[in-house]
């Protein structure tokens, strides 16, 4: 039997679909790289939420102190001092890293409307000059906010956070409250 070229084109295509060997390893070849950005961003998102909500409690537990009185009646009323009371509630990072990057902001306010957050964030950097401590006095409303740069583990994945270049994004935290009236009684005048 003599086979001509288009037919042995169409057998050798044939051939070629009822193929199975090395199917595998083009299925993983297609599979692996959507695979392997899911399976980065799952840990980049997972380590962010534990850097998020570790600060965020470090910076509660911090700013109680100066709710109830402790850090303005102690010698620890500086912004180093209400820092090393943040960096200390926070076990996952070392001190000296976390006393190099958080950077805090404590100010007082007149009334709760007058708030304004803005993050201190120039040229893609914690802009120094823009950060105050002023821990108020009994029934000052007091503005707590930190600002720690995160450096991701998986750049490609950028989440909504501000960016501060060379794959470190912001993580802030705020808190607003009311000073309690720790030098006297009453409420304060709030209801």
């Amino acid at each position: 039997m003599i086979i001509d070229g288009k037919t042995r084109a169409i057998l050798a295509l044939r051939q070629f679909a009822r193929a199975d060997r090395g199917a595998t390893a083009v299925e993983f070849a297609l599979i692996a790289l959507p695979f392997f950005m899911l399976l980065f961003g799952i840990l980049q998102l997972g380590l962010l939420f534990m850097a998020s909500t570790t600060i965020e409690s470090a910076t509660v537990t911090a700013a109680r102190q100066i709710r109830t009185g402790q850090l303005q009646t102690t010698g620890t009323n500086t912004a180093a001092g209400f820092k090393s009371l943040v960096c200390s509630n926070m076990a996952w990072l070392s001190t000296s890293d976390c006393s190099s990057n958080l950077a805090v902001d404590v100010r007082t306010f007149g009334s709760f409307g007058a708030i304004t957050s803005t993050p201190p964030v120039k040229n893609g950097a914690i802009d120094q000059t823009q950060l105050q401590f002023n821990s108020g006095a009994n029934c000052s409303i007091v503005l707590v906010r930190v600002y720690y740069p995160y450096t991701l583990v998986a750049p490609t994945f950028t989440p909504g956070l501000p960016d501060l270049g060379s794959n470190q994004k912001l993580i802030s935290f705020a808190s607003a409250f009311r000073n309690e009236n720790w030098g006297s009684t009453g409420n304060c005048g709030a209801p």
